[in-house]
């Protein structure tokens, strides 16, 4: 693949919302047109060549096409977002919405990403290497359909609501998660869906699959509060990840006649 490098050059901003950080944007470019593609301070516009040093060979096909963020970008939305195809590497911290609505490609975030990554994705590749703020591969706000498909994988912790409105895809979370893991999940799917999935390998504080009517919810460490909705089916023994393990499986959310699968680690 042709890279092109993204070097932060110190210039101070507040926040930047940089749609157009994506190997589609970047395909077919010369690197003097990338860097006069606008980002948005607030109100204002500005180069993308302001706030960063950019160097590397453009490839013809978005496919062909990877980016490296050389740096932490803590305070740099929207990286990633919409992206349909090709690579990008983030060496640090990434702002919300990184790979939002994202249809295919690979994300790479050696550090945090904050709220919002991975909203309505409907395939390719996000992983986070450090932690993942709220509202992780969730609805964009006031919408009812979230996550469509694609894999999230976030070897730290996560925060709340994740996989809101969950439809299709996976998210895997190694660390702990706070509240409202899968709410709404499966509202959007069809009868014969078996709507998304989520894994998470350590703790959930509670409201785990609230008001969920379809898809699958792994918890391998503790539940802090269980969701009354929710029956105890039976214990089985499940293979995830290759291994066989015993879980405790629930069904609900009762509440709203929901058949989603919770598993919890007996």
């Amino acid at each position: 693949m042709e890279k092109v490098t993204l070097t932060p050059n110190g210039e101070k901003y507040l926040v930047l919302e940089a749609e157009c950080i994506t190997p589609d944007n970047f395909a077919g470019k010369t690197l003097e047109e990338i860097a006069d593609m606008q980002v948005w301070e607030g109100n204002t516009t500005h180069r993308l060549g302001k706030f960063f040093d950019i160097s590397g060979t453009t490839a013809a096909t978005a496919e062909e096409q990877a980016i490296v963020i050389n740096g932490s970008v803590p305070r740099v939305k929207y990286i990633g977002s919409k992206m349909t195809a090709g690579a990008i590497l983030c060496k640090g911290d990434v702002d919300m919405y990184c790979g939002a609505w994202m249809k295919g490609g690979s994300i790479l975030v050696k550090g945090n990403a904050d709220a919002f990554a991975g909203i309505q994705m409907e395939g390719g590749d996000l992983v986070i290497e450090g932690n993942a703020g709220n509202y992780l591969g969730a609805a964009y706000r006031g919408d009812w359909r979230g996550m469509k498909g694609g894999n999230i994988l976030v070897k730290g912790n996560a925060g709340c609501d994740i996989g809101e409105y969950m439809i299709g895809g996976t998210i895997t979370v190694h660390g702990n998660v706070t509240i409202n893991a899968g709410i709404h999940a499966g509202r959007a799917v069809g009868a014969k869906e078996p709507g998304g999935k989520i894994i998470i390998h350590g703790n959930a504080e509670s409201r785990v699959g609230a008001q969920m009517t379809r898809g699958t919810i792994y918890v391998l460490g503790k539940i802090g509060t269980m969701m009354p909705g929710f029956a105890l089916k039976s214990t089985e023994e499940v293979e995830l990840d290759g291994k066989k393990m015993p879980f405790k499986v629930y069904t609900g959310d009762r509440a709203e006649a929901g058949k989603g699968t919770l598993y919890v680690k007996a």
